[in-house]
Formats: C-alpha cells, sequence, structure tokens
C-alpha cells in the first residue's frame, strides 16, 4: 500500500506541476495577446513628419533654364528615363523636358498626374504644353521636393501603402519566394519547417528558412533577432496568436510595411512603399517585374544585396527570384526573359532629401513647436508644406562656401563661418536658410542662434527713429567728435571708422557713409530709449539697455533676428512675422493649419520711404557702391553694411525686388577677423544676388511725399570733396526752405556754387 501510495503521490505531484505549467502558460499566453492586440490595433508605426519645399510652378517668361528644371526634379525624386512615361519620369533633349507629374494632395485638393512637355528659350520658360495633345497650360504646378523628416528615436522611416496598394505582381511573389501556403496555414508551416531542415542538412549549412510571412512579421514587428529557443517560442506563440485575431490580408500589408529593405544614411528604409522610391524612384504600382525580384530578393539580406554596392550579389539573387516567379507561374516566359535580360535600373546615389537642408528644417520644427508637441512631429505622419525654394537654397549653399573659402584664401586667414537668410521681400517666406558653411553639417546653426553684435546694421533703425521725431533726409547733422558720459559708466569717447570727422553733413549722407559720429548725435537727439523701443516695434521681442553705445550697434542678434528687421523696412513699414511654413497636413491629406500672412501697420508709410531711399544711396552712392560689381545698377538694391569692433563681425543686409537677404560673416571664437561689413558679407551678399537675378526694387511711393532739389552748398565742403547737388522726396510741409520743386525722376547733379540768399536763415530752419 506505500508503494501504492508513493506512486499516486509521485502521480499528483507530476498533474500539479503540469496544471501549474500550463496556468502559467495560459497567463503568458494571455499577457503575449495582449500585447499583440494594443500594438496591432492602435498606431502601429510612428510615422514621421514629412517636410516638403515648396510646390514649382512653371509659367510661360519665367526665369527658369532647363538645367534647373532638371535639377530640381532630381531632389525631387524624379528619374530620367529614356522616354517619359510613367509618373515620377522625365527626359530630356535640349532645351525641352517631357515629363509625368506625379499625384500630389495640396492644400487645395488633389493634383493629378500630367504629362506635360516644357519647352525654353534661352533662360527662360517659353511654353508648357500637354504631351499628348500639344495643348498650351498657363501654369503647370508640379509636386514639391521632400527635404526633411520628423524621426522618432529609432529613425525608422517608410511610406504606409494600404492592401489595394500592393500590387497583385508583388502579392503572389513574395509568397512564391517567402511563404507558398501563407493563405493555408495558420501562423505556423509545419510542412514548411520540415523542407527547410531537410535542404539544411543536404547542404550542410542554412540555406532555407521555414518561417511564414507571420513568424517574419512578428520577429520585426514585435521580437528582435536574437538567435535563442525563447524568441523562437514566442515567435511561434505570438504567430499562432496573430492569425487568430487578424485577417491574412491584414498580415499581409503589416508586412509588406514593415519589412526592412535598407539604409539611407541616418534612417532605416522600411516597407516597399518607401523601398520602391528609394531605389527606383517610382511608385509601387510603376515597378517593372525585375524591379519588384530585387525588392522580394534583398529581404533575405538588405545590406549584403544592396545594389549600390554589390551589384552583382545582387543581379544573382534577382536571378533566382526570377526563376522561382517563372516556376510558380507569376509571370509568363516572355515577362521572364524580358526581366532577366533588364539591368539593375537603380536611381544611383540619391540625395534622398531626408534631411537634406538641416538648417532650414531647424527654423521649421522650432515654428511648429508654438503649435505641435514634439510626439505629434514623430509619430502622425503630418505632411508639413513649407517655404523653402530649392533653386535659392542651392545657390546660398554653394557661394557661402565658395566665397568664404575664396576670402580666406586672399587674405591667408582661416577659420571663418558664415549664415544667411533668404526671404522674400513682400511675403516673409523664408527661402533659405544657411546655418554655416558645410550646409549638411548639424550642430550649430548660426542663422538662428549665433547672437553677435550687429553694428551698424543698427543705424536704420537710428534715422527711422529720427525721420519720426522732425528729422527729414535733408537735415545737417554736424559729424564731430563727441564725449558720452553716462552714470555708472567710462567716458566714451566713440570715433568714425576712417577716424576723420567730416563736418557738417546731410542726414542722407551720414546713414550712407555710415558715419558714427553723426549718428550719435541724431540718437542721442531723439532719445536713445525711443530708439530701443523701436526695435519692438520692428519685430525683435527683447529687452536691451538704453545705453548710448546702443547706436552703434552693440545688441547682438541672430541673423534670423536681424532679416525680421528688415523685413518690415523692405515691406514699407509692415510687420509680418518671417515664416518657414506655408501649410499642415494630416496623413490622410486634410488641411489642419494653414501659415498665412498677418501684417500690421507700425511705422508711417511716408518715413519708410524716406528710409529705404536712403538705404538704396547706401548702395549707389554710399559704403556698399562695390555691391554695383556683382549686381546691376538697374536694380537699385537698399541695404546696409555692418562691421563690429575689431572687425568680429562682417554683416550685410539688404533687399531687392523680389528678395530680402541677411549675411553674416565671422569666427565662431570672436577672434577679431580682416572684414568689414563691404569686404566680407557684402561679397558673400552680392555673390548669391548675382546667382539669382534679382528683380528691381521699385519703391511704391505712397501719400504725402513731394520731392526737391537740395543744393550741396548748404553743407559746406565734405572734407575736401565736392558734394553732389540731390534730388529727395520729402513728407509734405517738410521741404527745406532754399530748395526746389523737382520731379523723383531728376538726376543728382555736380557740385554748384550756392549763392541763394538767406543762407543763414535757411541752415537755422533746417536744424529744427
Amino acid at each position: 500500500m506505500s508503494g501504492r501510495r508513493r506512486g499516486w503521490t509521485k502521480y499528483t505531484i507530476a498533474a500539479q506541476v503540469i496544471l501549474v505549467l500550463c496556468v502559467a502558460l495560459g497567463i503568458y499566453v494571455v499577457y503575449l495577446d495582449k500585447l499583440i492586440r494594443q500594438k496591432f490595433d492602435g498606431k502601429r508605426w510612428a510615422l514621421p513628419a514629412v517636410v516638403y519645399a515648396r510646390p514649382l510652378e512653371l509659367y510661360p517668361d519665367l526665369p527658369f533654364t532647363a538645367s534647373m528644371l532638371a535639377e530640381e526634379l532630381q531632389l525631387s525624386g524624379y528619374r530620367r528615363d529614356r522616354a517619359a512615361k510613367d509618373p515620377g519620369g522625365y527626359d530630356l533633349a535640349g532645351n525641352v523636358i517631357h515629363l509625368v507629374t506625379r499625384d500630389f494632395f495640396f492644400p487645395d485638393g488633389l493634383e493629378k498626374s500630367a504629362r506635360i512637355t516644357v519647352e525654353f528659350a534661352g533662360s527662360v520658360v517659353k511654353q508648357i504644353s500637354r504631351t499628348d495633345t500639344g495643348a498650351e497650360i498657363a501654369l503647370a504646378r508640379i509636386d514639391p521636393a521632400r527635404i526633411g523628416s520628423f524621426h522618432p528615436l529609432e529613425n525608422e522611416d517608410r511610406v504606409v501603402c494600404s492592401r489595394k496598394e500592393l500590387p497583385d505582381l508583388l502579392v503572389k511573389t513574395l509568397i512564391a519566394v517567402e511563404d507558398q501556403h501563407f493563405y493555408t496555414h495558420f501562423g505556423v508551416d509545419p510542412w514548411g519547417i520540415l523542407r527547410a531542415m531537410f535542404a539544411n542538412i543536404r547542404a550542410g549549412k542554412t540555406v532555407q528558412g521555414g518561417s511564414t510571412l507571420t513568424q517574419q512579421l512578428v520577429k520585426n514587428f514585435f521580437l528582435n533577432n536574437e538567435r535563442t529557443l525563447q524568441r523562437k517560442l514566442n515567435e511561434v506563440i505570438m504567430a499562432l496568436l496573430l492569425e487568430a485575431h487578424y485577417s491574412k490580408d491584414e498580415i499581409l500589408t503589416a508586412y509588406a510595411n514593415e519589412i526592412f529593405l535598407g539604409q539611407d544614411r541616418g534612417r532605416a528604409v522600411h516597407g516597399f512603399g518607401l523601398a520602391s522610391q528609394f531605389y527606383f524612384r517610382r511608385e509601387l504600382k510603376d515597378l517593372s517585374a525585375a524591379q519588384i525580384a530585387m525588392l522580394v530578393g534583398m529581404i533575405k539580406g538588405p545590406s549584403y544585396y544592396d545594389p549600390r554596392h554589390y551589384a552583382e550579389r545582387c543581379l544573382l539573387r534577382r536571378q533566382v527570384i526570377l526563376d522561382v516567379m517563372r516556376s510558380e507561374g507569376v509571370i509568363t516566359e516572355e515577362a521572364y526573359l524580358t526581366a532577366k535580360a533588364a539591368g539593375l535600373e537603380t536611381s544611383g546615389t540619391v540625395q534622398s532629401g531626408f534631411n537634406r537642408y538641416p538648417a532650414f528644417l531647424d527654423l521649421v520644427r522650432r515654428q511648429l513647436g508654438e503649435d505641435y508637441r514634439e510626439e505629434d512631429l514623430i509619430s502622425d505622419g503630418l505632411k508639413i508644406l513649407t517655404t523653402l525654394d530649392p533653386q535659392v537654397q542651392m545657390q546660398v549653399e554653394r557661394n557661402l562656401r565658395e566665397t568664404v573659402s575664396a576670402l580666406e584664401k586672399r587674405t591667408g586667414t582661416h577659420g571663418l563661418e558664415g549664415a544667411v537668410i533668404v526671404s522674400s521681400r513682400e511675403g516673409g517666406e523664408i527661402l533659405a536658410v544657411a546655418g554655416g558653411r558645410d550646409a549638411l553639417k548639424p550642430g550649430f546653426n548660426r542663422a538662428l542662434d549665433a547672437q553677435r553684435p550687429i553694428g551698424s546694421l543698427i543705424k536704420p533703425l537710428v534715422y527711422l527713429t529720427a525721420l519720426a521725431n522732425g528729422y527729414t533726409l535733408a537735415t545737417p547733422v554736424q559729424d564731430g567728435a563727441i564725449t558720452v558720459k553716462s552714470p555708472g559708466t567710462k567716458v566714451w569717447r566713440p570715433a568714425n571708422y576712417d577716424k576723420r570727422e567730416h563736418g557738417l553733413v546731410p542726414f542722407h549722407e551720414a546713414l550712407a557713409y555710415s558715419y558714427n559720429l553723426a549718428t550719435i548725435k541724431i540718437g542721442l537727439d531723439v532719445g536713445v530709449e525711443k530708439v530701443v523701443q523701436n526695435i519692438k516695434r520692428v519685430g525683435i521681442n527683447r529687452d536691451f539697455k538704453p545705453y548710448p553705445s546702443f547706436l552703434l550697434g552693440t545688441a547682438a542678434l541672430s541673423p534670423l533676428e536681424v532679416a525680421q528687421m528688415f523685413q518690415l523696412y523692405a515691406t514699407g513699414g509692415f510687420y509680418q512675422p518671417q515664416r518657414s511654413i506655408g501649410s499642415v497636413l494630416t496623413l490622410d491629406n486634410k488641411v489642419v493649419q494653414r501659415f498665412g500672412l498677418t501684417v500690421e501697420q507700425r511705422f508711417p508709410p511716408q518715413e519708410v520711404f524716406l528710409l529705404n531711399t536712403a538705404l538704396k544711396r547706401v548702395i549707389s552712392n554710399g559704403t556698399a557702391r562695390s555691391l554695383l560689381n556683382y549686381i546691376p545698377e538697374t536694380v537699385q538694391a537698399a541695404g546696409k553694411t555692418g562691421t563690429t569692433d575689431e572687425l568680429r563681425d562682417s554683416w550685410f543686409a539688404g533687399f531687392t525686388g523680389d528678395r530680402l537677404a541677411v549675411v553674416w560673416i565671422g569666427r565662431d571664437d570672436n577672434k577679431p577677423t580682416v572684414f568689414t561689413g563691404s569686404s566680407g558679407a557684402m561679397v558673400v551678399w552680392g555673390k548669391i544676388m548675382q546667382s539669382l537675378h534679382p528683380q528691381p526694387l521699385e519703391l511704391v511711393e505712397p501719400e504725402g511725399i513731394e520731392w526737391a532739389r537740395v543744393y550741396a552748398g548748404i553743407y559746406g565742403s565734405s572734407a575736401g570733396a565736392s558734394r553732389d547737388n540731390v534730388v529727395l522726396p520729402f513728407v509734405v510741409g517738410t521741404v527745406p526752405a532754399g530748395a526746389v520743386p523737382a520731379s523723383p525722376s531728376s538726376p543728382d547733379d555736380g557740385a554748384q556754387e550756392w549763392n541763394v540768399p538767406g543762407v543763414l536763415n535757411t541752415i537755422r530752419n533746417l536744424f529744427h
């Protein structure tokens, strides 16, 4: 009895152990089931926000060349074909480009794919027409270039496709190669495992896998690549659970979007949708049998079979897939022979647009951060349509890099850095940003974060403040020695850059030649506090102490802030925040936000018109006169040079008829350079504008302006130099006595003897 009892005890203990194990396994299965359903039912992927440049709009007479269009099409992911016939393709023959645009959802709706022909005459668009009918088109809008993405930490990227968007040829090839019993097994294929086992035994190595598509999805989506028994058991259980809850089509679609298919520098390329664009610049639906075979073949080893590095391996692997496609009846013999003879047809090394312009993307992210949470930007798949103009950006990058290098070589200096902001003059859209000489180098963004003293770039604000407080462009100003003593500070004895005093000079000349002493006297006269208050009115929302030195630009600003300041001058006194974003769309192409113009008039247009007239004279007659070596005098640009103590910072800010740009040159360690504003930053500015073929600046004259010729004699001599009689604008009622009414088109004339009676009284009136 005792032996029988002991036997029953053993069975009881064994039963209890089995029961406990079953319960534990059941609990574990429930846990895995919950894990699967939570992740698969929810947001399956953290989809990055995709950032696009502005759309390219073509129309007759647009200044644009065939090479510029081809370059932008390449950036936009178009491919050059022998004859453009599929979306995303173009061909170039002389001055004619045929292209097939791609479907794209703009804020105003879907723009369908179209076949168009663009003809060029020299440097302009001559005609746009439909390739099939020849009908002329007044305006063609091409889908914008993808310039970057805001990624989650793992830096994965994918273009999510629905089941309907997966081509039948791709689906059939996947099943034939990876899982022939996909539609009949329940997540695990025992026959497939046995078949793989025997094949591997015969070969003496692993040549075939027994995992189903479902198991592969589980491994990639939920698990990892560890070769452990626990991971394999989890894979089997989860595959069974996945099949129990979801349809075959759902599993297949998830697999097609999840599978890893390559590496694009810092981002992992997942899914066939993105892989088709990355390798072929084609939509998934437009892939050939050979291209599909290549992608399916890469599943086995995306790096090992990378066509851009291991073309021969890739071709051999593609041939294996094509053989399977033929033997399984996926393609016909004729299609097989065609695919076998095809080249790899990859698009070569591509500037994919993945964070192609980091400085601009930095600005976009900051502006988006005012309205969106960080997690929305890296997970919701938003579409960000920006204002970046790739043509402007490319010229900015090239000219900043090449010109700074040339300046270093010519002067024997080194360690120079630079930053550039370019925007549209009237709309405030930021077209280009360079945060340093190396555009692709991440890190410190000087365009946004380099706070440097702006030197004489502050002077237009000083003079605008004076124009609002009784000064005119003809007001005589004494440019002479001055000593400034403020409570708690040392005695300040400023000087002009040339260490000379210029005596009695016209207001406009003091600005054109950037006289420090005259500027200080003007600023002290109107009040430094008023100038400091006005810096907020032009859009700089920061506090500065009203020290007299502020009048010479000791305030440290970023290039972006300077651009905001000059934007107000360029728009005639209207404040509008500079913006880098046009609109934001959701993953399903619904508009959630538009970033339109916000305009507020902050200065009377008459005063700003006078200031801009003086800023034009900075270039035509003053410190920026050598800028005319780069742009024609007919452009009549307006601008201002800026130089700080010991030549630490070189600035130039200015605008033409269509664009505004700010350039800073200096050293990150704040050591002196050898460059003034005109010998450094202005050269870069001139090179950039020269390459952009600027439109002439035609200032819109507001009501309440009258013109008069002011005679030079009232100012005496200017350090021994003669001075022209000048035609200037005035606010009605402020024309000085002795000035003669004139047409704005009347030219200045040479220095003349001034003999009009009442000279002294006239001077007193001018001094108000």
